[in-house]
C-alpha cells in the first residue's frame, strides 16, 4: 500500500500532468497499424514528444466539433473558432505556432494547402468520425510529408482494419441549434480478404455569434482486399462546408455591448447581406498498396489526389469599378466610377502525387526508407456578379485570373538501432525540394514568382529505457520550411520573404506504472528567419508575417495520469514556456506625415504564444454503466502582436467543462456535456493594427470571442 501511495502522490506531484500517452502498444494485436503509417509516426523508441489517441478516446471526445476541439486537452495546444462553439471555421496552435506551421497528414498523405500551407479541417467535416488513431508530435517530430512542422505535427490514420461488421448511429443535439448525425458501418471481414468501411455525416449550428452559420456534409469510404502478404485499400472521401462568414472579429469597444456582433454581410443597405458565405467542395481519393516481402521487409505505395472548389462571397459597397476592370458607366449622362458590388473570390485546384516507403525489422534494427513526390495545380480567379446598376457589370465578368503550380520532392531514411539492452539510437535524415510559380495576384497581378528551394534536415536522438516502466531521451531536429503565397503577395518585391529555419532540442523523461505515469519534455526551439504575425489582417481573413532574424521557444512539458481505483482516475498537463524575439521593430503608418514611424524592442514575447498552458480531467465512474468527466483548461495571457504590450492581447482565461455518460445494455449510450460551466466570457484568438493620425497613435483590437455556457446531449447506438 505503501508503494501504490507513493507512485500516487508522484502523479499528483505533477498534477498539472498528462493527457497520458496511451497504453495501448502500436504492437498490440488488437492495433493493426498500416504500413503506411508506420513509415512517418514515432515509436515508443523515438526520442520524441508524442501523444497518442485510440479510437476509443477519440470518440469520447467527438461531441460534433472540429478537429481542433478534439484536440484541445492535449499538451500545448490551444484552440479558437470564428463562430464561437468549435463548429464551422477553427484553428489550432501547438507551442503558439499556427496552423500553417503545423503539419497533418491523412494516412500518410498530406492535407495542409499547398499554397497557403494552413489546414482548413472544416473542409472534411466530421473526420474524427473515421479515424482509428491521432498522433500528435510536438516540435519538429520525425520526417513526414508535406509542409515542415515548426510546432508540431498531427497524423490521423483511417486505414485501421475492422475485423467485426458494425452499424452505428451518432446523434447529437445543443445550444445554438447545432446537430450532428453520423451513420458508420463496415462489413468486417468477408471471406476472409474483403471489407468495407463507410460513413456518413451531417453537420449544422447557428454558430454563437450574429449568423455564423455551418451546414456540413461529408462521406467516407474504404474498400480493401487483405491476405497474409499483402493489401490493396482505395478510400474515397468528401467534405461539402457552407459557412456564413465570422472571419472579421469583434472590435473592443463592440465587444463590450454586442459580444455576438458579426460585421460580415453589413456592408448591404439594410439587412446584412444574406449570402456573405464560404462555400467549398473537396474529394480525397487515396489508393494504397502494402506488400510483406518477408520476415524483415515490407513496402508500400500510395497514390492520391485531393480535388477542391469553391469559391466565397461577399457585398462590398462603394467599390472602384477600375479595380474591377470594369469600365466606367454612362447613365444617362451621368458618369458612374463607383457602385455597391457582389463578388466572389474562387479557388479551382488539384493536389496529387506519390507517397512510398520500404521498411526493415529485426529484433535490433528499424530502417525506413521512403519519400513522396507531388504536384499542387490551383486556380484563382474572381467574379463580380451583381452590382446596384445590374447593367453596368458584363455578363460572367471575371476581374482576376491567377495560376499557382507547385512541385514537392523529399526522400527520407529513418534508422533506429538497438545498441545495448534498453539503450537505442535515431537517425532520420530528409531532403526537400519545393518549387513555386504564381501568375499574379489579385491585387498584384503584375508579379509573378518563381522560386526553388533545397532543404537538408537532419535528426538524431538516443533513448534509454529500462524496468519496461521508466525512459530517458533526447534529441536534436532540424526543420525548414518555405514561404506560403501570401507571404509572397504581402512581401515587399524588393525583399521577398526568405524561407525559415528551426533547430529544435528536445530531452525528457517518462515513468508508467498500473496506477501511474508522469512525463517530462524540456525543449528549446531555436528559429532564424521565422516568420512571425505582424497583427495586420487582410480582408480575407490571412494574417501578414515577416521574417525575423533571431527567435525563440523555451519550455517544459509535464504530463501524468494517476489512477487509485477503478471508479477514480486523473489526467492532467502542464505547459510552461518562454517564447522571444530578439530584437524587434515595429513599423507604424503615419498617415499625418506619410510613411512610417519605428519603434524599437529588445525581447518581447512572440504573439499568440502562452506561458502557461495546462489542462486536466477527473474521472469517476459510481457505477459500471455511469461515468462523470470533469474538465479544465487554463492558457495565460497571448499578446496579439509582438510587441508585449497589455493593450494589445488577449486576457487569460479558465474554463471547466462536465460531461455525464450513462450506457444502456449492450448497444445504446448517452451523454450531456455541459461547457463553460462558469460563463467565462473569452477570447482565445484575435488580431491588432495601429496607425498614427491626429498627432495620435491609434490601436484597433479585434477578438474572436467564445461561447459562455452552453450545451450538448447525445445519443450512440452501436449494433
Amino acid at each position: 500500500m505503501k508503494k501504490h501511495l507513493t507512485e500516487f502522490f508522484l502523479a499528483l506531484a505533477v498534477a498539472n500532468c498528462t493527457n497520458a500517452q496511451s497504453q495501448v502498444s502500436f504492437n498490440d494485436t488488437s492495433f493493426l497499424q498500416p504500413v503506411e503509417i508506420n513509415a512517418i509516426r514515432a515509436t515508443d523508441k523515438t526520442p520524441i514528444a508524442k501523444t497518442n489517441l485510440i479510437k476509443k478516446e477519440i470518440e469520447a471526445k467527438n461531441i460534433g466539433q472540429d478537429l481542433p476541439y478534439i484536440l484541445n486537452s492535449t499538451p500545448s495546444v490551444v484552440a479558437n473558432s470564428d463562430a464561437g462553439n468549435g463548429i464551422g471555421y477553427t484553428g489550432i496552435r501547438i507551442r503558439g505556432t499556427d496552423a500553417t506551421r503545423i503539419n497533418i497528414t491523412l494516412n500518410g498523405i498530406p492535407f495542409n494547402d499547398a499554397e497557403s500551407q494552413g489546414s482548413f479541417l472544416v473542409n472534411v467535416p466530421d473526420i474524427a468520425s473515421s479515424a482509428g488513431s491521432i498522433q500528435i508530435q510536438r516540435g519538429v517530430g520525425t520526417s513526414t510529408n508535406g509542409v515542415g512542422a515548426f510546432g508540431g505535427s498531427i497524423n490521423l490514420s483511417t486505414n485501421e482494419i475492422n475485423t467485426q461488421k458494425y452499424l452505428e448511429l451518432n446523434s447529437t443535439a445543443g445550444s445554438f441549434y447545432s446537430f450532428k448525425n453520423t451513420l458508420k458501418f463496415g462489413t468486417g471481414l468477408l471471406g476472409k480478404n474483403f471489407s468495407f468501411d463507410g460513413r456518413l455525416s451531417q453537420i449544422s449550428s447557428d454558430g454563437y455569434l450574429d449568423r455564423a452559420s455551418s451546414a456540413l456534409q461529408s462521406y467516407y469510404g474504404s474498400l480493401a482486399y487483405l491476405s497474409k502478404k499483402n493489401s490493396l485499400r482505395l478510400n474515397i472521401f468528401n467534405g461539402r462546408e457552407k459557412t456564413y462568414q465570422a472571419w472579421n472579429g469583434v472590435d473592443e469597444t463592440t465587444l463590450k455591448t454586442k459580444r455576438r456582433y458579426n460585421s460580415a454581410g453589413t456592408e448591404a443597405p439594410g439587412e446584412p447581406y444574406s449570402n456573405e458565405t464560404d462555400n467549398y467542395n473537396q474529394t480525397h481519393y487515396q489508393l494504397f498498396y502494402n506488400q510483406q516481402f518477408n520476415s524483415k521487409w515490407k513496402g508500400n505505395v500510395a497514390l492520391f489526389l485531393t480535388r477542391g472548389k469553391g469559391y466565397y462571397e461577399q457585398y462590398k459597397a462603394n467599390e472602384e469599378l477600375a479595380d474591377y476592370s470594369i469600365p466606367n458607366y454612362n447613365d444617362n449622362g451621368n458618369i458612374i466610377s463607383e457602385m455597391d458590388i457582389i463578388r466572389q473570390l474562387h479557388l479551382d485546384n488539384y493536389f496529387y502525387g506519390s507517397i512510398f516507403s520500404a521498411q526493415y525489422n529485426s529484433s535490433k534494427t528499424q530502417l525506413i526508407i521512403g519519400g513522396a513526390a507531388m504536384q499542387y495545380d490551383g486556380n484563382h480567379f474572381g467574379k463580380v456578379i451583381s452590382g446596384t446598376l445590374p447593367a453596368a457589370i458584363p455578363p460572367n465578368h471575371s476581374y482576376y485570373n491567377n495560376d499557382g503550380s507547385k512541385n514537392d520532392y523529399n526522400l527520407y531514411t529513418k534508422w533506429t538501432q538497438k545498441i545495448v539492452k534498453g539503450f537505442y539510437s535515431f537517425v532520420d535524415i530528409q531532403g526537400r525540394h519545393v518549387s513555386y510559380t504564381i501568375k499574379g495576384f489579385r491585387k498584384n497581378p503584375g508579379i509573378s514568382i518563381n522560386e526553388s528551394y533545397e532543404f537538408f534536415n537532419p535528426k538524431a536522438g538516443l533513448t534509454f529505457s529500462w524496468s519496461n516502466s521508466m525512459k530517458l531521451y533526447a534529441s536534436y531536429g532540424r526543420a525548414s520550411k518555405e514561404p506560403n503565397r501570401d507571404d509572397y503577395e504581402e512581401s515587399d518585391v524588393s525583399k521577398m520573404a526568405k524561407p525559415e529555419k528551426l533547430d529544435d532540442y528536445e530531452a525528457g523523461f517518462e515513468y508508467s506504472s498500473k496506477i501511474a505515469s508522469v512525463g517530462i519534455n524540456l525543449y528549446y526551439m531555436n528559429y532564424k528567419n521565422q516568420l512571425v504575425l505582424t497583427g495586420k489582417i487582410n480582408d480575407v481573413g490571412a494574417y501578414t508575417r515577416n521574417n525575423i532574424d533571431k527567435s525563440f521557444r523555451a519550455g517544459i512539458e509535464i504530463t501524468g495520469a494517476a489512477k487509485w481505483n477503478k471508479w477514480f482516475d486523473l489526467t492532467a498537463n502542464l505547459t510552461i514556456s518562454k517564447n522571444k524575439v530578439k530584437n524587434f521593430t515595429e513599423y507604424i503608418d503615419d498617415y499625418d506625415n506619410g510613411g512610417q514611424q519605428t519603434k524599437f524592442y529588445k525581447s518581447p514575447d512572440i504573439a499568440f504564444s502562452p506561458a502557461v498552458i495546462a489542462n486536466y480531467s477527473f474521472n469517476i465512474i459510481p457505477t459500471k454503466n455511469t461515468e462523470l468527466n470533469i474538465m479544465g483548461k487554463y492558457v495565460s495571457r497571448q499578446y496579439l502582436d509582438n510587441t508585449q504590450q497589455k493593450s494589445r492581447s488577449l486576457d487569460g482565461f479558465y474554463t471547466q467543462d462536465v460531461r455525464a455518460g450513462y450506457k444502456y445494455g449492450k448497444y445504446a449510450s448517452f451523454f450531456i456535456q455541459v461547457n463553460n460551466v462558469f460563463s467565462k466570457l473569452y477570447e482565445p484568438n484575435g488580431y491588432t493594427f495601429s496607425y498614427i493620425y491626429g498627432g495620435q497613435l491609434t490601436t484597433e483590437n479585434y477578438y474572436f470571442p467564445m461561447a459562455p455556457i452552453n450545451w450538448v446531449l447525445g445519443i450512440n447506438i452501436k449494433l
